[in-house]
């Protein structure tokens, strides 16, 4: 069975995150993201070089639940992919990129954090009752191929 990868993405929310509308009526989620950047040194230490900013989006139910979840200033992680855009500012025609996110969370390497296992109950149905010792359990017994 093969992997199937999406692009990533670590940074930082540089603007207060918007929660607007997509002419269809959906939920579209927007923040400008900062992107730290180093250099190896020949010493093995890091220096770190000029921070870039980019633009993030999301969309529908992601959008509201990434609105409600992130405020300027968190580090995340990001899945996605990036896509060109086009717009207008100011008279003038822009191109650039933006990353879609289709999943985002908290980078646990540099948020202090506690986790919520109580089960989320989705609309029409019922979330299963989460239980960490039986998942490591049945991923202890589970046979691996590559």
């Amino acid at each position: 069975m093969a992997i199937h990868t999406q692009e990533s993405l670590s940074g930082f929310i540089a603007s207060e995150p918007l929660l607007t509308e997509t002419a269809k009526g959906d939920a579209r989620f927007f923040a400008r993201i900062g992107k730290e950047h180093f250099r190896r040194e020949d010493n093995g230490s890091f220096t770190q070089t000029e921070t870039t900013y980019h633009h993030l989006v999301m969309f529908g139910r992601s959008a509201e639940h990434a609105h409600a979840n992130f405020a300027q200033g968190d580090n995340f992680v990001a899945e996605g992919y990036t896509r060109p855009v086009n717009y207008e500012r100011n008279g003038q025609a822009i191109e650039g990129e933006e990353f879609v996110a289709k999943k985002i969370g908290h980078d646990a390497a540099r948020t202090r954090y506690e986790v919520d296992r109580t089960p989320r109950n989705g609309v029409g149905r019922d979330a299963a009752v989460y239980d960490p010792t039986q998942r490591a359990a049945t991923a202890a017994h589970a046979p691996v191929s590559m």
